[in-house]
């Protein structure tokens, strides 16, 4: 009967420390994912880092630290606290076989600090080639279209296939080395029990070629025999998670870096209740391993439209991303009715629309209107006909339509509307727009000048574009060259 409860109570135990450990986990995951995700988003450019390498952090390297939190934690003071507990128990028994458990724990510590010392260091080392890998696969699958286009097929494979055979070397690296460990361990725990056994036998048979240090019965010999596999058991149970804890190990540190790597973040300032002045003083910026983009002094006093202009390349679409902290400020200063303001800071003042736009799963009205503020559906549809949306609106059922994070069906042109129309109806009194009327007709070009001249009766709307017709209407211009 104690056996069996002694059965049990284990088996209870140790499905409570997995559940607990899961539960652990998750928690952990969750924290560290959504802290992840808030200081990744807004600072990829800064960074100067691939769309796959920050995929990989936020998704695989969260992931990987779940046997880390759920599995080795949980065992790991089990490991620690068990074998001193089992010797324990079989010293009144024999202290012979007790202190023969003890001696073959040293050099197994020794093994295991030298094998995990290695571990971690390939285990670093795997975590970077994964994200290589995960960097350039997610960049090459982003540019197929032009990749097709230019032949380059063979050169690009090749290239993914010399990351990929570097990612297999060195996971085979941590593999050998777990290997290793576990065969260090399984060494030293069959070492203990046939040194307990061997003891025990020759002392029952009286063979032993020394005088008996104390009186083994055959009842005390089974005993410490029946104990001596659970001295390494805790261990064994630790080893089998030892992989979980060096890969989650890496993986933290690799997050830890590259949180390092982040500027410190902004302090919102409070919404402006109407149109304000933003300026420029001396402003040069430079993304990461770029060139520096000198940037005029300009002024633009809202209500009004301002235009940014420039050559292709000259840094337009750079300096409305340095407003919202999105590239690096060399130098110079940024202010709002006079005072300084850190980039970044105005950004629940902006509403933004770029040339690529983001869109999540849901419906069109959950992409217009990012916030819980209710929709003004009769006013909404208004804009989105003069912005020439009506039609691919009426075409899917109205504003419930299903879309999805691709948006398949709209065409390049209606996303960047349905960019350009969220930004004006977020209703904040700062829009920054990038190229707004770029690849559009005629027409449609026409009606955005319009709306847009609107806009900038009440709010301080600052445009990057090359279309002379808007610049036209601008009250000012800041060249790029």
């Amino acid at each position: 009967m104690l056996l069996l409860a002694g059965g049990a109570l284990r088996a209870f135990a140790v499905a409570r420390a997995r559940i607990s450990g899961q539960i652990a986990a998750n928690a952990e995951k969750r924290m560290v994912r959504q802290d992840l995700h808030r200081a990744l988003l807004p600072t990829r450019l800064q960074r100067a880092r691939l769309v796959g390498e920050d995929l990989h952090l936020a998704v695989d390297a969260v992931d990987v630290t779940e046997g880390l939190t759920a599995r080795f934690s949980p065992l790991r003071l089990a490991a620690a606290i068990s074998p001193f507990l089992i010797a324990l128990a079989a010293a009144p028994a024999s202290m012979i076989a007790a202190g023969i458990m003890l001696i073959t724990l040293a050099p197994f510590g020794l093994a295991m600090a030298l094998a995990g010392s290695a571990a971690r260091r390939a285990a670093d080392a795997q975590h970077q080639a994964l994200s290589r890998l995960s960097g350039l696969f997610v960049d090459r699958v982003r540019t197929l279209p032009a990749i097709l286009a230019f032949g380059a097929e063979a050169r690009v494979a090749a290239h993914l296939g010399t990351a990929s055979t570097d990612v297999a070397r060195r996971t085979l690296a941590v593999l050998r080395i777990a290997f290793l460990s576990s065969a260090v361990l399984e060494f030293f725990a069959a070492l203990s029990v046939a040194l307990v056994a061997v003891y025990c036998g020759f002392s029952l048979l009286g063979l032993l070629p020394f005088p008996a240090p104390e009186n083994l019965t055959l009842t005390r010999a089974f005993f410490v025999l029946a104990l001596a596999p659970e001295f390494y058991l805790g261990m064994r149970r630790l080893a089998a998670a030892y992989h979980d804890k060096q890969t989650g190990e890496a993986a933290l540190a690799a997050i830890a870096a590259e949180r390092a790597r982040m500027p410190a973040p902004v302090a919102t300032q409070a919404i402006p209740s109407a149109a304000t002045m933003l300026a420029t003083r001396g402003l040069v910026l430079r993304h990461p391993e770029g060139a520096a983009i000198t940037v005029p002094d300009a002024d633009w006093r809202g209500p009004g439209f301002h235009a940014i202009t420039g050559p292709t390349g000259a840094g337009k679409s750079s300096l409305l991303l340095a407003l919202i902290g999105h590239v690096p400020v060399e130098q110079g200063t940024l202010a709002r009715d006079g005072t300084p303001f850190a980039p970044g800071a105005l950004n629940p003042a902006i509403g933004w629309a770029g040339q690529s736009v983001a869109l999540v799963p849901g419906t069109l009205r959950d992409n217009l209107v990012m916030t819980d503020t209710p929709l003004d559906e009769a006013a909404t549809l208004i804009l989105l006909g003069r912005l020439g949306l009506g039609t691919m609106i009426g075409s899917r059922g109205g504003l419930d339509a299903p879309l999805d994070h691709r948006g398949s069906g709209l065409s390049g042109g209606e996303r960047r509307r349905m960019g350009l129309a969220r930004a004006i109806l977020s209703g904040r009194p700062i829009l920054l727009l990038d190229e707004p009327t770029a690849d559009l007709d005629a027409d449609t070009a026409r009606a955005i000048r319009a709306i847009l001249a609107d806009q900038a009766a009440r709010r301080l709307v600052i445009a990057a574009t090359h279309d002379a017709d808007l610049i036209a209407i601008a009250g000012s211009t800041c060249r790029l060259s």
